[in-house]
């Protein structure tokens, strides 16, 4: 057996992020910690919703899970025409991570695409259900698309809880701080199974909000983080225009 078929990465220049040019000064600098790591399954499908608290939230999950994890990417991060803007493309289309054009008007299909033919594929696919960093380390209201992929497959849900790697890539960073990393991942959500115990139907939007709500419950609890009913880029935008913080925020 390879070196690359034993460590369940197949992508071989994510390997090499991981193992040689990236992961071990990350490992020496933020020192990332990780509880119930034994959730993640082997082998087979899964969907890992996870709070998101910088840019390298990415990189540090990655950096712990036995196995290739396959994110959704916004647009820019591969059109962008300037030198650090191909320099992002080459990374994420190396390591195999999609494309997703969040302001178009069929986002939510790109994305439920994106996703099948990950799972289809039995591999696992990371989401960050918020959509946007949190302005302020709580954990803001999901969108529904997490929810939609996993009604729609069947596959199971597991929630992985981001915590300290704010400090350690503050928002406008590029070189992370040498601050503890850790993360904690929840039990294994069956999705269909959890809204039919609620008497909702798995097709219907109810179903879609109210499994969203629970995940992102989930994850305050296991980052230890408030949970904020609001959308975290509402927020920003009115950061951003200088009206300060929504009432009631």
């Amino acid at each position: 057996m390879s070196i690359l078929g034993s460590t369940n990465i197949p992508n071989k220049w994510y390997w090499a992020f991981k193992y040689v040019l990236v992961g071990p000064l990350l490992r020496v600098w933020n020192r990332p910690e990780v509880e119930h790591l034994e959730r993640i399954p082997d082998k087979g499908a899964a969907i890992l919703p996870s709070n998101h608290q910088a840019v390298m939230d990415s990189f540090y999950f990655p950096l712990v899970c036995k196995r290739q994890l396959t994110f959704p990417a916004k647009s820019e991060y591969f059109t962008n025409t300037s030198f650090v803007g191909k320099l992002q493309k080459w990374f994420f289309t190396s390591v195999g991570q999609v494309p997703i054009e969040r302001g178009s008007a069929d986002a939510g299909d790109q994305l439920l695409e994106a996703a099948t033919e990950v799972l289809e594929r039995e591999d696992l696919f990371g989401i960050y259900p918020e959509g946007t960093r949190s302005p302020d380390g709580r954990v803001y209201k999901g969108k529904t698309g997490m929810a939609r992929i996993a009604l729609q497959t069947g596959v199971q849900v597991i929630p992985v809880a981001m915590i300290g790697t704010r400090k350690a890539n503050p928002i406008g960073s590029w070189i992370p701080r040498p601050a503890k990393v850790r993360m904690r991942i929840g039990e294994p959500i069956d999705p269909r199974a959890f809204v039919l115990e609620q008497g909702l139907d798995p097709e219907s939007y109810e179903a879609t909000r109210y499994l969203t709500d629970h995940v992102m419950h989930t994850l305050a609890d296991l980052a230890g983080e408030e949970y904020v009913d609001v959308y975290a880029a509402d927020v920003k935008a009115a950061l951003e225009a200088g009206r300060g913080y929504p009432e009631g925020v």
